[in-house]
């Protein structure tokens, strides 16, 4: 199955492209490339073969994956069931640590109640954090650093 996306410099500018030839490099259907058509892409005119040029090709791909780029706030995270960028409920968040670099945030969409998460690093936390209300958790202990071992072990059967 191609991508949904597709590449928009794939097709050479100085070309000129039959709908089969065009299927063939991006590696879809001929009606999906029928479908671009109807939806705008330029041809040469309406005669057979419908031939279109490269660069309207790389063009129509191009718009096509700018149209698709919804990028957020510093305040906003992303919505995938609205399909958009949106402020949480109450402007309140939770992090939650990958590792000491990188974490997610996550927050409830005011308009559909799920839950939204955005991947953020501990270097723009600081400016997040001024416009949004939440709280580091505290550094996690290792067990070497704690005051209670682990209660899934038994010490006692190796030690005499």
């Amino acid at each position: 199955m191609a991508k949904r996306n597709q590449n928009p410099r794939l097709a050479k500018i100085h070309r000129s492209y039959k709908v089969d030839e065009i299927a063939d490099l991006y590696g879809t259907h001929k009606n999906t490339v029928l479908n671009w058509i109807k939806q705008g892409l330029p041809t040469f005119d309406n005669k057979r073969p419908l031939m279109i040029l490269g660069s309207d090709l790389n063009a129509f791909h191009a718009k096509r994956r700018v149209k698709n780029k919804h990028p957020c706030k510093p305040n906003e995270i992303y919505c995938m069931k609205c399909k958009i960028p949106k402020e949480p409920t109450a402007g309140l968040v939770e992090y939650q640590s990958i590792n000491e670099k990188t974490g997610n945030i996550f927050g409830i969409c005011p308009a559909c109640e799920t839950l939204m998460y955005r991947r953020i690093s501990i270097v723009k936390i600081k400016e997040f954090s001024t416009l949004m209300s939440f709280t580091l958790p505290q550094a996690h202990l290792h067990i070497v650093d704690s005051f209670e071992p682990s209660v899934n072990c038994d010490f006692s059967k190796g030690i005499k």
